[in-house]
């Protein structure tokens, strides 16, 4: 099932009709607005999994769930350990602390850590506290603590490791819409189940996970909706034909094309983008990029079904409908995760309207111009982000993990039980898979030639995806970064790595002896990827190792 290069999809009894470019031509003319013909123009021979066998169905669901239950695995075992806040834990869980108390961030005494890791967090002041992230994130980690209490890491790290968990079930979803190909979802979702960079954040209660979650969501959420557009497109060019007597759409229809109606699966798409934009505005960035992609998607439908004015008509008939069911949604999705800043009477910020009267902005409801303003200053916060930190990372290493970020380090003596030899190390390091990123920063290269030399559209939608999660970071080289930032587009790197492994694995067509050479390989670079994974899991997960070993998982100086 490993069509990874091959964009059109023909049955066997029509591939006489495609010439040696690989282009298929029209082989009945007087055929080609049939519902028939326009669905295989445009989607090829894609099927529902509804009309597949039974056993295949059943294989369908079972390699995802089966990569989701080992992602799962990795993530809740030991989620309790360490003990104690880690990192940038000591902002975002106790924020969600105090999300369940009052609906929104209250300040804490000083040295609250020590009480919050003892298990005793009902310290919080009155007086708000001013933070500059959105909600979701927060009240995503706050579920689990409302589960499982807020006075354990257990119930701190919940809501992570299940985000992280669900994140593999998506991915090997996503890679199985795109591939077609059970061999390459199984090893997308077995390769993110594993890699220590989504294991880490899945394993802490920062932001990012979260927010790459709703990212990847709302891609799965608008390849759905090429493929429906595309049906759609197919059917109600196919009935203007059969209304016709010449067995064609007019002219006039042809100009521009029908209207397509709402595209649920594009709303749906739109909500994911206003909750991850609610857990970090980096998501903007993938907004503007998701939507822009499904639009030049419509386009090129268009005309691939014969649409003459397929710019114009596409722009109008599909391009506004597309930003009117993603960027007002998000809008309204992102504003309703303030609900609980809103409903409260001494949030930070929250009476500035009321303090600050304006002529000029009078008429706007005074709790959305104290939001409005908040917002500001937040970015301005965000703008003048720039002082040092000993693991902050330029965007130009992450790709080759020139500097991870150590969320935690601890040299236990040598009574612990865990540890008998004189010195040991105790870490947590948001380092990837060497296997699993430095193959994937080199298949980005190899996409952007099949890209533009073989205009697959997967290739472009992958990299769109990399793309919009890493390349606006060079617009701000000032500002303090680091490498976890990188788990927002981690899922596209894989995917531009199983893109690859495609292309080893080889077509259906190919001769049985390449397709089983191709099949050797790619399991054998998937098994050094699970073995190499299991020599760096005392990593990420804050084992207690003799400090010997620990030096030599530390590959690059900079790791240190």
């Amino acid at each position: 099932m490993g069509h990874v290069t091959q964009t059109w999809m023909r049955p066997a009894e029509a591939r006489e009709h495609v010439p040696p470019t690989g282009r298929p031509w029209i082989a009945r003319p007087a055929e080609a607005f049939s519902a028939a013909a326009l669905r295989e123009r445009l989607i090829g021979n894609v099927r529902s999994w509804r009309d597949y066998p039974p056993s295949l169905q059943f294989w369908f669901w079972l390699v995802p769930v089966v990569t989701s239950v080992i992602g799962g695995i990795l993530r809740f075992v030991r989620l309790d350990s360490p003990p104690s806040l880690v990192f940038d834990e000591t902002y975002y869980v106790k924020d969600a602390y105090s999300y369940l108390v009052s609906g929104y961030e209250r300040q804490w005494p000083d040295k609250a850590n020590d009480s919050f890791n003892a298990g005793n967090p009902a310290i919080l002041l009155d007086s708000p506290e001013y933070v500059v992230h959105p909600p979701v994130g927060k009240w995503m980690i706050a579920g689990g603590m409302w589960l499982f209490g807020s006075d354990n890491p257990f119930g701190w790290r919940f809501g992570a490791a299940l985000t992280g968990t669900l994140s593999i079930l998506l991915l090997t979803l996503i890679a199985l819409k795109l591939f077609r190909s059970l061999p390459l979802a199984a090893a997308a979702g077995l390769l993110l189940a594993v890699d220590g960079h989504h294991l880490v954040m899945s394993r802490t209660s920062l932001l990012d996970i979260f927010l790459m979650f709703w990212l990847l969501a709302a891609f799965g959420a608008l390849l759905l909706d090429r493929d429906d557009g595309r049906r759609r497109l197919a059917a109600r060019v196919a009935r203007l034909a059969a209304a016709s007597t010449a067995g064609r759409p007019s002219g006039r229809q042809l100009l521009a094309g029908p209207w397509l109606g709402i595209r649920w699966w594009r709303v749906t798409a739109g909500v994911c983008m206003g909750l991850a934009v609610g857990t970090k505005w980096s998501g903007l960035f993938f907004l503007a990029v998701f939507g822009l992609l499904t639009v030049l998607w419509d386009l090129n439908a268009r005309r691939v079904a014969g649409i003459r004015g397929w710019i114009s008509g596409g722009i109008i008939k599909d391009g506004l409908p597309a930003f009117a069911s993603m960027v007002p949604v998000a809008a309204l999705v992102y504003t309703a995760t303030w609900t609980g800043w809103f409903r409260s009477g001494d949030a930070y910020f929250r009476r500035w309207a009321q303090d600050n009267p304006s002529s000029a902005w009078g008429w706007v409801p005074d709790s959305l111009r104290s939001l409005a303003h908040y917002h500001l200053e937040a970015y301005k916060f965000h703008q003048g982000l720039g002082s040092e930190h000993p693991y902050e990372a330029s965007a130009w290493s992450w790709l080759v993990m020139g500097r991870p970020t150590s969320f935690y380090y601890q040299q236990p003596g040598p009574e612990t039980l865990e540890c008998e030899a004189a010195r040991c190390a105790s870490a947590i390091l948001s380092v990837g898979n060497p296997v699993i990123w430095w193959s994937a920063a080199i298949s980005l290269v190899v996409l952007l030639f099949w890209w533009a030399g073989r205009r697959d559209w997967r290739a472009g939608a992958i990299l769109a995806g990399v793309g919009a999660g890493y390349l606006p970071w060079f617009l701000y080289p000032e500002r303090t970064m680091f490498f976890f930032y990188a788990v927002s587009f981690e899922p596209f790197l894989i995917l531009a790595l199983v893109y690859c492994l495609g292309l080893v694995l080889g077509r259906e067509t190919e001769p049985l002896w390449r397709r089983r050479s191709g099949l050797y390989l790619v399991a054998l670079f998937v098994a050094a990827a699970v073995l190499l994974s299991a020599f760096f899991y005392p990593l990420w997960t804050a084992e207690t190792i003799p400090y010997q070993e620990w030096r030599i998982r530390m590959w690059m100086p900079s790791w240190i």
